[in-house]
């Protein structure tokens, strides 16, 4: 991931209802959730819903797939792991092992 890449994906996570939505869409995995649950479960219009969920999927942090009528999105672990690698990226100055409780806190355990 660039900086540019980097840059876009915090700016679309830091905003409040779409932090929310990228969260709820790690916690259902494979599954996904269709955008009429994911405005249910956060209690958020439709509308600004989508407006929401376009920025994540520009941004490269959620992935939609079309079902029938239905948009079914899913949290883009690839974008994840990318920005996580730009975090990341030249870490500890040379000492690889400085990193490891860090890799040991957000390495999934499914």
């Amino acid at each position: 991931m660039d900086r540019t890449s980097a840059l876009a994906a915090f700016a679309a996570l830091g905003q409040p209802t779409r932090l929310d939505v990228f969260r709820l869409l790690v916690k259902a995995g494979a599954d996904g959730m269709a955008a009429g649950e994911l405005a249910r479960a956060l209690d958020v219009r439709q509308n600004t819903l989508s407006a929401n969920l376009s920025v994540l999927v520009q941004s490269g942090m959620i992935r939609n797939r079309r079902e029938g009528r239905s948009i079914r999105y899913f949290s883009d672990m690839d974008g994840m792991r990318g920005l996580l690698a730009f975090l990341m990226e030249d870490c500890c100055g040379g000492h690889p092992d400085l990193c490891q409780p860090v890799i040991d806190e957000i390495a999934c355990a499914c």
